[in-house]
């Protein structure tokens, strides 16, 4: 079966409630969390927003041991045990993945509240990477009720299911004010 894949997306802030959200792919609009700050022109680490700008999928990570391999057109990684992703603008590693020790700080991608079964990572603050202006920014599974996120895109799983099947690395995300 052929997929047809989606040249873009549209990430906006709903009117009124700067940390809920739509996310508009072809004909489907699709209810998402954004940053407790809103969607943001200057991002910086820990504030809490959502980053504006350009983007485009870079791989979807997955959880094997809860799910089954997602139909997807991205590169798939599954999440093990140790992975984990670099906040510390001071590190080297700053805004990459990277397989931590039980006591290394880094923002752990095996969790047990399900908000990371599928992530997928975009390619912000990548090229360059600029420390402090932001890391792990994902679309990931949104908590009930569509709380805020710390800077990410969230939605419910079965939407992200069925976005992450006609995403490509070529997808453009949008996401404006």
């Amino acid at each position: 079966m052929r997929r047809i894949s989606l040249p873009s997306i549209r990430v906006s802030a709903r009117p009124g409630h700067r940390s809920q959200g739509f996310l508009q792919a072809g004909h489907l609009t699709i209810p998402v969390a954004l940053g407790r700050a809103g969607i943001k022109a200057d991002k910086r680490e820990g504030d809490g927003g959502t980053p504006r700008g350009q983007f485009h999928p870079v791989r979807l990570w997955w959880r094997a041991d809860r799910l089954p391999a997602p139909h997807t057109m991205l590169p798939l990684r599954r999440i093990g045990s140790a992975d984990a992703w670099c906040e510390d603008h001071r590190s080297r590693r700053y805004n990459q993945p990277f397989r931590r020790s039980a006591n290394e700080p880094g923002d752990r991608l095996r969790r047990d509240d399900g908000l990371y079964d599928l992530i997928i990572e975009i390619d912000h603050n990548t090229r360059p990477r600029v420390a402090g202006r932001g890391s792990a920014v994902f679309l990931h599974v949104a908590r009930p009720g569509y709380g805020p996120t710390a800077g990410c895109v969230a939605m419910r799983q079965q939407d992200l299911k069925r976005l992450l099947s006609r995403l490509t690395p070529k997808t453009r995300i949008m996401i404006q004010s």
